[in-house]
């Protein structure tokens, strides 16, 4: 498949959807074959925008389709499971929206069918090939912020509220996936308190601790009933520190030279004595680059040459394990949960680069 087009076929057109279609209508490698949705609106606005590409309110029409080699699923949660164990069966490469799936078995099931039968498995986590992101995680990987001490983030709007899904799932999830990606520590607990002030509907605010083995500790705010809409991160390193802002037009990351001097004097080494430094900050160029364009790309590039995703299934299968468990504590008013640790999942950490 190295010298011809993929063949794509996108099932749901609703939020994100039209940007998957328009994401891989672009790419030179890739054709967007056919999109289904239920959705009779739906499905003539495609034809108005794409006339080349067919509309179907049938998904099995896709599965059936043999010029579709690889199948994009952006419908609710709670179907994903069930369209994308339907597309590997079908011998269809899957790209999901995220989360990968509801629950850490589910996921484990279609890693093991997509790896039996060689196809490739990815889940969009789409803030793992921002510009932003991959140079917050080139500057970690060179240790220019020294030992991490702390991951802070705030993530917040007004909306949108969703049904099947609380909003850890749907907000802290991009967090989880980015500190999974950008640290060397896998967590190893999890303390969650929601709240929900709608009646009816799931966990509309959330706060979340991610404990490490080190001191690391990873703190993530979300809420749906903000005033405003704040994407705002700060990463503590014992040399330096970042403030990522996703909102900012260009100055996304900010690296700052500050931080404590420890001075411990020998003769009374249970006293210390703690002095700042402040130096200069700057900010690296990031690339205007639609992260969802790189993303697609990756995913192409996997389906083309066998490769490994950075967002594989084995990634996603973490992050449903760090959700599970958050869910888990916000149902014991912050209990700390352990994350179980999966025999394999750490020789997945070889870096590889998007």
């Amino acid at each position: 498949m190295r010298d011809s087009q993929v063949g794509i076929g996108v099932v749901g057109y609703g939020y994100w959807g039209p940007n998957l279609v328009r994401n891989f209508s672009i790419s030179p490698d890739a054709r967007v074959v056919s999109v289904s949705d239920l959705d009779p609106g739906r499905l003539g606005a495609i034809r108005q925008v794409y006339p080349g590409v067919s509309t179907t309110p049938r998904y099995d029409d896709l599965l059936k389709d043999a010029s579709i080699d690889a199948i994009a699923i952006a419908t609710p949660v709670h179907t994903h499971y069930e369209l994308a164990i339907a597309a590997l069966r079908a011998g269809k490469h899957v790209l999901v929206e995220k989360p990968l799936a509801p629950s850490t078995e589910l996921v484990s099931r279609l890693i093991d069918e997509a790896d039996r039968r060689g196809l490739t498995l990815m889940v969009d986590h789409t803030f793992l090939y921002t510009p932003a992101v991959q140079k917050i995680r080139e500057l970690l990987v060179k240790g220019e912020l020294g030992d991490i001490y702390y991951y802070d983030s705030i993530r917040s709007s007004l909306g949108l509220f969703q049904n099947d899904v609380n909003v850890i799932w749907d907000l802290a999830v991009h967090d989880i996936s980015i500190i999974n990606h950008i640290l060397d520590e896998e967590p190893v607990a999890v303390s969650a308190t929601g709240s929900c002030h709608v009646a009816g509907s799931p966990e509309n605010m959330a706060h979340i601790t991610l404990f490490f083995p080190n001191a690391c500790v990873a703190h993530v705010s979300v809420n749906w009933l903000s005033p405003v809409k704040v994407r705002q991160t700060f990463i503590g390193g014992s040399k330096k520190m970042i403030v990522y802002d996703d909102l900012e037009p260009t100055e996304k990351v900010k690296v700052y030279d500050k931080g404590i001097i420890l001075d411990r004097p020998p003769e009374s080494a249970h006293q210390f004595r703690i002095g700042y430094r402040a130096g200069d900050m700057w900010a690296p160029h990031i690339s205007p680059k639609e992260a969802l364009q790189t993303e697609v790309e990756h995913f192409i590039d996997c389906v083309r040459t066998g490769g490994q995703p950075i967002s594989s299934g084995m990634s996603g299968l973490r992050v449903i394990e760090v959700l599970e468990a958050a869910s888990r504590s916000i149902a014991e008013q912050g209990k700390p949960v352990a994350i179980r640790q999966l025999p394999g999942r750490l020789p997945e950490r070889a870096r590889a680069t998007a």
